[in-house]
């Protein structure tokens, strides 16, 4: 017999991980502000292996529409630079000899209709798998049901469940939201 309050735990678990998965997506996206997290997925040639653009340099946002990456060993300059390069960041670096600056250009309105629609993609996503993880618990609890779980704690569950998921959907809608806003202020 299936024990019903860590099935549920572990339930919220998952939807959990589909709300930090949809907040880590939605700060790569950039929408007109300066943040350092476009700049995760950078990897940087350094001594023999690639490693995160910021173990090799410290990366600050000194204004709004400005990221500066200062690196730690100079001559690391060119490597960090062809790095952003060949990433999607999409923004061409530029450097004094001492710190690489990345001037995030204002978006246009077609571009943050599209950035908005991309968010709603990745947000839609994250929603599924909330959704995939209820019918998961429900299917599990309807077996429990054969393997001689009362109908009434199989309810008392499924509402719980359903409270779960209502939560992690109003937190993904919530996210979006707040996203959208960010992308929409000029």
């Amino acid at each position: 017999m299936i024990d019903v309050k860590e099935t549920l735990k572990k339930s919220e678990e998952r939807m959990e991980m589909a709300a930090l998965f949809l907040e880590e997506e939605l700060n790569r996206i950039r929408a007109g502000r300066a943040n350092v997290a476009i700049l995760d997925g950078v990897r940087v040639e350094s001594y023999g292996s690639k490693v995160p653009l910021n173990q090799v340099a410290n990366v600050s946002v000194p204004d709004p529409r400005t990221i500066a990456i200062k690196p730690w060993d100079r001559k690391e300059i060119r490597t960090i630079e062809k790095a952003i390069m060949d990433s999607d960041v999409g923004i061409t670096p530029e450097n004094n000899g001492e710190v690489i600056r990345l001037n995030i250009p204002v978006p246009t309105e077609e571009r943050r209709r599209d950035l908005a629609k991309q968010c709603n993609k990745i947000a839609e996503k994250a929603k599924v798998e909330v959704r995939n993880v209820r019918a998961d618990i429900k299917d599990k609890l309807k077996k429990a049901i054969k393997d001689g779980l009362s109908e009434d704690n199989e309810k008392d569950a499924e509402l719980e469940l359903q409270k779960l998921h209502d939560k992690y959907i109003k937190k993904l809608d919530d996210l979006l939201a707040a996203k959208n806003k960010e992308i929409m202020t000029v």
